[in-house]
């Protein structure tokens, strides 16, 4: 998203964003476009903490400015002159006038704050009423600030102490680190409470803590008492008082973000504030822990009121947000056409006393052999079921809407991520009686992404009309999805490759080994998803791959293979790789992947249809796997298999490609292990490697760095194995140095560093994987002759061991 200025469509709302290449944290040099970039796609976990909220902004229009020079912010509650239309406002009555306030309701409001550099958002502890009213405290906060001479872990305890009282009153507790210097401890409430009456409890709350712990604890509001203890600010739950919104940026030095956290990371020593990319990997990777927090408790349908004016649409529109009385035993469903700007069917359960409900733009499967896509939309109100009507031109959804099919159901699953229903439609109706399954493949909450499969049994274990054949699972439950952790290989020579094929009394089954990085697809029969070998997904870095068609079959599916960059002579290029696998901001992705295309090359199949084959022999498995992929796009393929190691080697050595991967075709897919079944078989000698320091540079490089120190993880800490200065060009050289200048500490990392190595090193936390070529290891375990690959962000430091 670099360059000077752009008008985006986002959500049906043009913006024009400007000064995208303004540097809003010198420090770092992140970029308005990265602040953007960052709150576009957090948007979906982070509105649902604000929204209805009146949010109360700190802009930094000329950037945070540095440690040694921090900038002044500029406060704002009224919602500036020439902000687009489209963003909702409410007034709030002010001493001196009315003032109006934003509501973030979407992600393009959060864009277009991001836009005027709104770096901080802050809102109160309670939700506008859909009459435009303050409505009851429907959670309370506690600011755990530390004095001088504390710091988090000392705020940690705090908050396990807090959390044991809050525990006890019936309230789970949720940690945030700030993002500035402490933490919040935030409790969802009923929503029966005014601000008064949660900010006298957090009081009583605070002062019992500061009586049990006065050497630790003060919950008093002066200052002079809060050196060497952590404040309890109780009064950030008065309905007058703002806190930083979960996953907001902070105005500091760094871009740190106020991040929810779990209680395990409480418990660890080195506790710290984490960075904005830090924090879009965990969300990638798993999602929103303090969704819990976001449920509407007590208005389950203020979305659906928030979006519709009553008498401005012949739509049911409550005057309450609260939930119809529930329905009967037999719980009741519904399926809408709606023709509005683009046609699909709205899908609805009755589900505590409300419609719960998703968009599906192709409707319910016809047969098992095909899945939809269904997007969770707001809850609806029971009395939609019967509606049928023309939404207005103007209005939220506007279109044409009748009824499909309607009818109850009977429920046979219902959790976050997963819901199996019979539906029984009218007797005259297109639908019958069919079994379904939801399944959640991406997001939380309203906007999440879900798979929509028609089963292949119906509830009474009877095939579907299609013929289909009937796979019979334990209970008539659709067997287990395996874990998303790939198999690994083990290292070995060609000699020990070729005992094992005679062990193993197969003929040989050899594969090249690509030169890239490890990535299972998650093919749900629309869309195809990328992650790492550690989970990291990272479908949006590769839209080559999943954003046109990849030509697989509409059996849902999950792929094993490698990510490959080619160079010009049609060979992996690890080097040109590296171009893509750490860029994240949109506008440079796509602009990378017209410069270094990528490739899929796939070698193994996890599960078919639901299925999980991972027990099947290898052979059986890549069976499935070439007929599944037997019409892929020319971006992803399924390279041949050897039956000679020396062919496949002697191949490797032509193409000069890193090596083979020699498999016993008999045996499983052995999830999340490294196993003997699997070996590598390299030509080149390549080492992962954790950094754990680095040496500053002279003369050509006195501006960046002159060598990395490398380790590896041991029984009793990172065992340092050398250094390595060769191999970088400037632009790898100043993208380590930004990616290792937040992890700068004082202590080294290494148990064993010669003193001549460690005198003049700057060290950082041993977080960033690399790769080495070299000639060998020394007797004493130290690199000779290495030469920087690159970086493997699909790596952790504990996942590193000796080659």
């Amino acid at each position: 998203m670099a360059g000077d200025a752009q008008t985006v469509r986002i959500e049906g709302h043009t913006l024009r964003l400007t000064n995208l290449d303004k540097v809003l944290y010198p420090e770092t040099g992140t970029t308005k476009a990265e602040v953007i970039d960052y709150y576009s796609r957090v948007a979906h976990v982070l509105v649902p903490h604000v929204a209805d909220r009146p949010v109360t902004r700190k802009r930094w229009p000329d950037g945070v400015g540095t440690e040694a020079d921090p900038q002044p912010p500029f406060f704002a509650k009224d919602l500036e002159r020439g902000a687009p239309e489209w963003v909702r406002r409410m007034p709030i009555a002010h001493s001196a006038g009315t003032k109006l306030y934003p509501l973030v309701d979407d992600t393009a409001t959060l864009v277009y704050l991001a836009q005027v550099a709104s770096l901080e958002l802050h809102a109160p502890q309670w939700r506008f009423t859909a009459d435009g009213a303050r409505g009851p405290a429907d959670r309370l906060v506690l600011d755990l600030d530390p004095g001088p001479g504390v710091g988090l872990s000392e705020c940690a305890q705090v908050a396990r102490w807090a959390r044991e009282i809050l525990t006890d009153m019936g309230l789970a507790a949720h940690p945030v680190t700030s993002g500035s210097k402490g933490i919040h401890l935030y409790a969802g409430l009923a929503g029966t409470q005014s601000s008064d009456e949660v900010a006298a409890v957090a009081h009583e709350l605070a002062r019992a803590l500061a009586a049990d712990h006065p050497d630790l604890v003060v919950s008093a509001m002066s200052k002079a008492l809060r050196p060497g203890r952590v404040f309890i600010d109780w009064s950030q739950n008065n309905g007058a008082k703002t806190t930083i919104t979960p996953y907001s940026l902070r105005g500091r030095a760094q871009p740190t973000v106020a991040a929810p956290r779990s209680w395990e990371e409480l418990d660890d020593p080195g506790l710290r504030q984490l960075r904005f990319d830090e924090v879009l990997d965990r969300v990638a990777q798993s999602g929103d822990p303090l969704a819990p927090l976001a449920q509407r408790r007590g208005a389950p349908l203020g979305a659906y009121i928030a979006k519709r004016t009553a008498g401005a649409t012949p739509e049911p529109v409550p005057s309450h947000p609260g939930a119809d009385t529930p329905g009967g035993a037999h719980r009741s469903f519904v399926i809408q056409e709606h023709h509005a700007t683009r046609l699909h069917w709205d899908f609805r359960l009755e589900r505590d006393g409300v419609l719960v409900s998703w968009a599906a733009p192709r409707g319910v499967p016809p047969t098992p052999g095909r899945n939809s896509l269904a997007v969770m939309t707001e809850d609806h109100p029971l009395a939609y079921g019967a509606f049928e009507g023309t939404i207005p031109r103007g209005q939220y959804g506007a279109g044409k809407v009748w009824i499909w099919d309607a009818g109850t159901y009977d429920l046979e699953k219902w959790r976050d991520d997963e819901i199996i229903v019979t539906l029984h439609g009218r007797p005259d109706g297109p639908l019958g009686e069919v079994r379904l399954a939801l399944i959640r493949t991406r997001g939380e909450g309203e906007k999440s992404s879900w798979l929509l499969h028609r089963t292949k049994t119906d509830a009474a274990g009877a095939p579907q009309p299609d013929g289909s054949p009937v796979v019979a699972h334990a209970k008539d439950e659709p067997a287990p999805a395996p874990g998303l952790r790939p198999m690994l290989a083990t290292a070995a020579s060609t000699a020990e490759a070729e005992r094992a094929v005679a062990r193993w009394q197969e003929p040989a089954w050899a594969e090249l080994k690509w030169d890239g990085i490890r990535a299972l697809g998650i093919w749900d029969g629309t869309r195809l998803q990328l992650r790492t070998r550690n989970g990291n997904v990272i479908t949006d870095r590769y839209p080559e791959l999943t954003e046109v068609p990849p030509g697989l079959t509409g059996v849902p599916a999950i792929v094993d293979g490698e990510i490959v960059a080619l160079d010009a002579s049609g060979r992996p290029s690890f080097a040109a790789l590296q171009q893509r696998m750490n860029l994240v901001n949109g506008r440079e992705i796509a602009a990378e992947a017209r410069r270094t295309p990528v490739r899929l090359f796939l070698f193994d199949l996890l599960a078919s249809d639901g299925e999980d084959v991972t027990s099947l022999p290898l052979r059986e498995r890549r069976a499935l796997l070439e007929h599944a992929a037997a019409d892929t796009s020319d971006a992803i393929a399924t390279p041949p298999v050897f039956d000679d190691l020396r062919a496949a080697l002697e191949t490797a050595d032509r193409l000069d490609l890193e090596g083979v991967v020699v498999k016993n075709p008999r045996a499983p897919y052995r999830v999340g292990d490294r196993s003997g079944d699997w070996l590598k078989v390299k030509r080149t000698k390549t080492q992962e490697v954790v950094i754990g320091g680095l040496r500053p540079g002279k003369g050509g490089r006195s501006g960046t760095f002159g060598s990395l120190l490398l380790g590896l993880p041991g029984p009793d800490g990172l065992r340092y194995i050398g250094r390595v200065g060769t191999g970088f060009d400037d632009r790898t050289l100043a993208t380590l140095l930004r990616r290792l200048q937040p992890l700068r500490t004082a202590e080294s990392p290494f148990v064993d560093v010669p003193d001549a190595d460690a005198r003049d090193a700057l060290w950082v936390e041993p977080r960033l994987v690399g790769e080495v070529e070299y000639g060998e290891f020394t007797p004493g375990g130290i690199l000779r002759h290495s030469r920087w690959r690159g970086l493997r962000p699909d790596k952790d430091p504990a996942e590193v061991v000796r080659e």
